[in-house]
């Protein structure tokens, strides 16, 4: 039974003012999930899951706890204060820790126009089967194609509701549609997979199911017969699907929880260039039908479009509350949490600057490289910025592709490699981390 999460959130508040807490704050989440698996054309599997789980976090002087519970019964609430008080009143002293003063919350919203559910009802299982069924017919029609290893369809809907004693008081809903489809070409010891998918708000701006599971096989067919790239110094142009792990980077050194730990390659960078002059990097919270739009974070503070990187400048660091007051700084209203912690910074919707030229133009420009379509593993020194991953993709010569590649690791230096980048234009917009495919010169390829 869905619970009006306004009122059990308030009920948390009243029960750790009685409790002992003399400051608090609570979010509720309530919702479903559904996921579908097909396999050989039927049903493999099928999960509907619903509930709803609360986190009350709790302060005593500057002493803080957290705790977690799914049973919003008045005496589950009540014991669970008792117990955070309990906690809060033995923990060390924080003396960042605290909630917004009341003048800086948020008060009005427009949760409408942020488009983040979608007001059509929730689609029946046979629905979700009948799309994953349709993609990985149409994977197994592509000739080369022996099996698709997964074709599912899915759907969430969730209520949140956050309330603090400082007056703040808000929710929202969030819903997602998804199809995706991993596709298996070749046998034995010469199989390759790939695989390709779709996730939105709104269940009409989904990709065609059939496009999904021949997009996905046809991945899958140009990783076969696969070879080692030379090893040397050479360019690497990072594919639209895997480039926005490169902005990642770039995001995470600029996390203020980082900085404020001396654990970040820009913390001395702070209004130095990081990218290119001409890119931006602009965070959009308000961005409708966006998967990381929301109108205040999760201590209650309006969130607001910024600009992380100004013509290839860094101009400020990712904050929260307790990190903007580690470092003298006012929270950028980027706080997430979920029920079980205590808020920390995040980035919503980013964007970054595209390029003039077309995917096809960098590759010519390249005339001889690797394309990164995979990854995996990760180092990454968090101190200099020195990074190297194992990579799969495909070899370019004279500008055009000649081989698929695997067993290799690219390596350089994130500051360099960040410096040099050139953006194409080929971003899906949708996303909520919109970059287009990027080449970077002068990287160091291991392989043969």
């Amino acid at each position: 039974m869905n619970r009006n999460l306004q009122d059990v959130t308030q009920a948390l508040l009243d029960a750790a003012a009685k409790a002992g807490a003399e400051a608090a704050d609570a979010i509720a989440l309530q919702g479903t999930a559904l996921s579908v698996d097909v396999r050989q054309g039927k049903l493999e599997h099928a999960e509907r899951a619903e509930g709803i789980d609360l986190g009350l976090r709790v302060f005593v002087g500057k002493r803080q706890a957290n705790v977690a519970i799914s049973d919003a019964s008045p005496p589950a609430i009540q014991t669970m204060a008792e117990r955070a008080v309990a906690m809060a009143r033995e923990a060390p002293e924080d003396p960042y820790a605290g909630l917004a003063d009341p003048s800086a919350i948020a008060t009005q919203w427009d949760c409408d126009a942020l488009e983040m559910a979608d007001p059509a009802d929730e689609p029946a299982p046979e629905a979700l089967q009948a799309d994953a069924a349709e993609a990985e017919a149409a994977a197994l029609a592509v000739t080369g194609i022996t099996q698709v290893r997964a074709a599912s369809g899915t759907y969430s809907a969730r209520d949140v509701h956050i309330a603090a004693s400082n007056g703040f008081s808000g929710g929202y809903r969030r819903t997602s549609r998804s199809i995706s489809c991993g596709a298996i070409a070749g046998t034995g010891l010469g199989m390759e997979q790939d695989y390709d998918g779709d996730t939105r708000i709104f269940q009409s701006d989904l990709r065609d199911a059939a496009e999904i599971g021949r997009r996905a096989a046809e991945r899958a067919l140009e990783r076969l017969d696969p070879r080692k790239p030379p090893t040397g110094a050479f360019p690497v142009l990072f594919d639209e699907r895997i480039s926005s792990t490169l902005i990642g980077h770039l995001l995470s050194a600029a996390n203020g929880a980082s900085v404020a730990r001396g654990a970040s390659w820009l913390r001395d960078r702070l209004g130095s260039q990081v990218l290119p002059k001409g890119i931006n990097l602009i965070e959009d919270p308000h961005r409708p039908r966006a998967l990381a739009s929301r109108p205040f974070d999760a201590e209650g503070l309006a969130t607001r479009k910024r600009v992380i990187v100004d013509d290839g400048t860094l101009t400020g660091w990712t904050l929260d509350l307790a990190t903007g007051r580690k470092l003298d700084l006012p929270s950028t209203a980027n706080a997430v949490r979920g029920v079980s912690s205590p808020p920390s910074p995040s980035t919503w919707n980013v964007e970054l600057t595209q390029g003039s030229a077309d995917r096809d133009s960098l590759l010519r420009d390249m005339g001889t490289g690797l394309i990164v379509t995979s990854m995996i593993g990760s180092t990454i020194n968090p101190n200099t910025g020195d990074y190297s991953r194992g990579a799969a993709g495909l070899w370019v010569e004279n500008g055009e592709i000649a081989y698929p590649v695997n067993e290799c690791t690219i390596a350089g230096n994130l500051l360099d490699m960040l410096a040099s980048l050139v953006p194409a234009n080929d971003a899906r917009p949708w996303l909520s981390r919109v970059v287009p495919s990027l080449l970077v010169e002068g990287m160091t390829l291991a392989g043969n």
